[in-house]
């Protein structure tokens, strides 16, 4: 009875020894090697960095003539509307980024040893979606900053004096910077619910392309409404203000949109096999 027992409790001993070593810090240090050893990661990040930059330079040198001889908030705005154009092409990149950086992992099937490392699983997700939305928080930011750095000289050849020390003017780039993080994690969501590259891209270029337009094309109330609430349309209120929602109230509908998204792939990914 006693020898039978020993290799059990041996092996007891060494799984629980396992999970003893297993850390927030440990799970966040391997999900980061992953993702900066992805080459579709340095693609996507210097992709979204080029656009965010040429699309602000193109657009300053181009439109200055809408923007002459104007000051105060119309010329914050107007700085605003030249950094954020790229945000256009940028957040179809990061969709598509946000889905390669888990179904990546299934495609190959390295997701079952990240899942035998961490065999509870939502770590792993977890760990994925936080240092993803780091990743991204930080390339989007710093492309922000230099397409102003870079256009302000040439707004205000025109006369746009937009005040670099203006805190509206940052909170409008933290709101811009904010709805790259959100449709990133919205894919990231997709991609985990889905297990599949082709299927996550498709499904998430869909809800940022195809559902507007569809919702667009019907003539009615409830369909221009509905179309509102669209993470491609809400999210924009975070850093164009004005519109239907407060940013706050934008930064809530995102918020709900991530939520569905990710808590899905979470029930998801504890109840079915690797």
């Amino acid at each position: 009875m006693s020898t039978l027992a020993q290799p059990s409790l041996a092996r007891s001993s060494h799984i629980d020894a396992s999970n003893r070593g297993l850390s927030a810090t440990g799970i966040l240090r391997s999900e980061w090697i992953k993702l900066r050893s992805l080459r579709s990661t340095w693609w996507s990040f210097g992709i979204i960095f080029a656009i965010q930059i040429g699309m602000a330079v193109l657009f300053s040198l181009t439109a200055t003539d809408r923007f002459a001889q104007i000051s105060g908030d119309e010329a914050t705005n107007a700085a605003v509307s030249v950094t954020t154009v790229g945000l256009l092409f940028g957040q179809l990149v990061i969709a598509v980024l946000g889905v390669l950086v888990i179904s990546g992992e299934y495609a190959t099937g390295q997701i079952r040893s990240s899942f035998m490392a961490v065999p509870s699983r939502l770590p792993v997700l977890a760990a994925k979606a936080i240092v993803f939305s780091i990743a991204t928080f930080v390339v989007t930011l710093v492309s922000i900053v230099v397409a102003y750095l870079v256009t302000m000289p040439i707004l205000a050849g025109v006369g746009v004096q937009a005040n670099p020390f203006d805190g509206a003017l940052w909170l409008h780039f933290l709101g811009a910077v904010a709805y790259l993080v959100f449709i990133g994690l919205v894919s990231l969501g997709i991609g985990a619910a889905l297990r599949s590259t082709p299927g996550g891209i498709a499904a998430s270029l869909g809800l940022m392309l195809v559902v507007p337009t569809v919702f667009q094309l019907i003539p009615a109330a409830w369909s221009t409404t509905l179309a509102e609430w669209l993470p491609s349309s809400a999210g924009r209120n975070l850093y164009y203000w004005g519109g239907t929602f407060e940013p706050w109230q934008a930064l809530l509908v995102m918020l709900g949109w991530v939520a569905v998204f990710i808590t899905t792939a979470a029930v998801l990914m504890k109840r079915r096999d690797a």
